[in-house]
């Protein structure tokens, strides 16, 4: 090094500084979210975006947003590496957005997360009910949810599953709808975690028995998360709900 000019020294280093802050400046992966904007779920989703962005600062990936689920399509999929539902349900798409997730889902061309509102499947406003996402989902069918909200305890079933790494094996989710469905879906997935209904405060007679919250479905090829949990914007002061959330995000798009 004594005999190299300092001319080309100071080069040297600019150049390997420059290398080094590109490598760190390049996203490790893309994310595409849909949220709802609108009605009773817009502050969880504004909640949502705002600790997504930071995780994706701090993480070193991106996440872009919309809201329209028509301007899904295979071009626009290709780009990411990762899909997250955020209290999106499941009806309206339209074919073409729906055959474009089909096919992303189907071929393994990224994850997918999906929150709560997700498995809102039946008829809705005048929509019949979308019969792939219908078995994706496991099989079940919206059928009644505590419209007061209640607090409960959720108990994780598969800790050695990677999404639950550092969740603690019960934890307390403050508020929140609870959906019950026409059966569990235990029979056509992989449930991770479930709600203790003996738990629910204040209690109440809307329950399934078996109740899982948080599944996947292996049957895809695409890594795919359910958690049911996500309604409130207090969850995102919950520890445990974002290490869960956090997990899922690096399980589903292969960097976990």
């Amino acid at each position: 090094m004594k005999n190299i000019p300092r001319y080309l020294l100071t080069l040297l280093i600019v150049f390997c500084t420059t290398i080094v802050w590109a490598q760190q400046k390049t996203p490790r992966f893309k994310v595409l979210a849909i949220y709802e904007n609108g009605g009773h779920h817009v502050a969880y989703s504004k909640a949502a975006r705002v600790w997504l962005d930071k995780l994706a600062t701090d993480s070193n990936f991106t996440v872009d947003y919309i809201q329209d689920p028509k301007l899904i399509t295979d071009d626009l999929l290709k780009r990411y590496r990762l899909f997250i539902q955020i209290d999106y349900a499941p009806y309206g798409w339209g074919k073409p957005a729906e055959d474009a997730f089909i096919k992303y889902i189907n071929k393994g061309r990224g994850g997918w997360i999906g929150f709560h509102h997700a498995s809102l499947l039946g008829e809705f406003d005048g929509q019949q009910m979308w019969q792939w996402f219908y078995q994706f989902m496991g099989g079940i069918r919206f059928k009644n949810y505590i419209a007061t909200f209640a607090s409960a305890t959720v108990k994780v079933e598969q800790p050695a599953h990677p999404v639950m790494k550092g969740v603690p094996h019960a934890f307390v989710v403050d508020k929140d709808e609870w959906y019950t469905y026409d059966k569990s879906p235990r029979a056509n997935v992989q449930v991770l975690a479930s709600a203790d209904e003996s738990t629910y405060q204040p209690a109440t007679d809307i329950k399934m028995g078996d109740h899982p919250v948080v599944w996947t479905n292996p049957k895809y090829k695409a890594r795919n998360i359910y958690i049911f949990m996500g309604h409130s914007p207090e969850l995102f002061s919950n520890t445990a709900y974002t290490k869960l959330f956090t997990n899922a995000i690096f399980w589903a798009a292969g960097k976990h």
